[in-house]
C-alpha cells in the first residue's frame, strides 16, 4: 500500500470521526493522539517515515481538527480517553505502540491505564509528565489562575486563546533557527478551526488541568507497575516541559530509552530525521512483528 497517508472519516458514537491512517492493514499499529493546540496534522510527516513497516493511526479529537464537535460530549481528559476506547475498539485495533505528547500524554495514559494488555510500548516526547516537581516554568503560569474564583479563571484563560498565543505555542522557546523550520501552517490553521464552541472547550481543558493533578498518582502507578518499553525522546528547549521533565520519567521507567535532541516541544518539526531513527530503532525492537489486526 505504500507510505502515503491516507484522510478518512468514521463514526464513533455521536462522533463524526477525521483521521490518518498510514502502512499496511496488518502491520503492528501506532496509536498517535495529538497535543494542544494540534490535531493529527501534527503527524503527518513522521507518519510517511514509519509506514514501510508499521500502521500509523492519528484520530481528531472531537472538537478538534476535522472531526466534529457535538453537544452533550464529555470534553474533559477522561471524556476524550473514552472517545480514544471507543475508537480503537470501532477499529478493531487490539495491541498497539502508544506516542504520547503535549496533551496526548494524559488521553493516551488513561487510555493505557484502562487496558494496560493492549499496550506494546510508549513513545514519550515532550508529553505532559505527572511529576509536580519537575514541570517547567510556563505551566506556573497556569498555575497562578487555579487560585482565581472560576469565573475570573475562565476568563482569564479565554483571554490566552488567540491566534498570537497559539504561534507563542508552536514556536515556544526555541532558538531562532529553529523556530524558522516551524512553519506557520499550523497555528494559521488551527486557529482558521477555532469557533466559539470550540475556544469554550479549550478553557475547559485548560482549566482541567487543576483537577488532572489529582490524577498525576494514578498515572504514575501505571508505569511503576507495568514498565512498558518506553522511548523517550525530547526537545529540551520547551518551557512547559524542559530536560529535568524527561528525566523524572526515569523514576517510574529506569529502564526507558533516553534520547535528548537539540530541540523543543515540536521536535516532529525541527528534528524529524533524528525522531525517526530512533523510533524506527526502539519499534523495531519491541513492536516489529506483525499482529494480524
Amino acid at each position: 500500500m505504500g507510505t502515503s497517508v491516507r484522510h478518512r472519516r468514521i463514526r464513533v458514537g455521536d462522533v463524526d470521526t477525521f483521521y490518518r491512517e498510514a502502512g499496511p492493514p496488518g502491520a503492528p499499529v501506532v496509536l498517535l493522539p495529538h497535543g494542544y493546540p494540534c490535531s493529527s496534522y501534527e503527524f503527518r510527516n513522521l507518519m510517511p517515515r514509519l509506514a514501510d513497516r508499521w500502521r500509523l493511526i492519528a484520530p481528531d479529537y472531537p472538537g478538534a481538527g476535522y472531526s466534529g464537535t457535538p453537544e452533550g460530549f464529555d470534553y474533559s481528559f477522561d471524556g476524550i480517553a473514552a472517545f480514544l476506547d471507543d475508537f480503537v475498539r470501532e477499529l478493531g485495533l487490539h495491541r498497539f505502540a502508544l506516542y504520547l505528547h503535549d496533551f496526548g500524554s494524559p488521553i493516551g495514559a488513561r487510555l493505557a491505564i484502562r487496558a494496560p494488555e493492549r499496550v506494546a510500548a510508549l513513545i514519550i516526547q515532550n508529553g505532559d509528565i505527572p511529576y509536580e516537581d519537575a514541570l517547567g516554568p510556563k505551566y506556573a503560569e497556569i498555575e497562578q489562575t487555579w487560585t482565581l474564583p472560576a469565573a475570573e479563571m475562565r476568563a482569564k484563560l479565554a483571554a490566552s486563546i488567540t491566534e498570537e498565543t497559539f504561534k507563542e505555542e508552536f514556536l515556544n522557546a526555541v532558538r531562532p533557527e529553529l523556530a524558522d523550520r516551524i512553519p506557520p501552517d499550523l497555528w494559521q490553521l488551527h486557529w482558521s478551526l477555532m469557533t466559539p464552541r470550540r475556544k469554550e472547550i479549550a478553557i475547559g481543558l485548560i482549566a482541567g488541568l487543576k483537577e488532572n493533578r489529582a490524577w498525576f498518582p494514578q498515572h504514575r502507578k501505571y508505569l511503576a507497575e507495568h514498565r512498558p518499553p518506553t522511548l523517550i525522546v525530547w526537545g529540551p528547549q520547551d518551557a512547559y516541559m524542559p530536560e529535568k521533565s524527561a528525566r523524572a520519567y526515569l523514576r517510574d521507567l529506569p529502564d526507558a530509552e533516553l534520547h535528548l535532541l537539540d530541540g523543543g516541544h515540536w521536535l516532529l518539526e525541527t528534528n524529524l530525521d533524528d525522531v525517526v531513527a530512533r523510533v524506527r530503532h526502539f519499534l523495531g525492537r519491541v513492536h516489529g512483528v506483525c499482529n494480524g489486526e
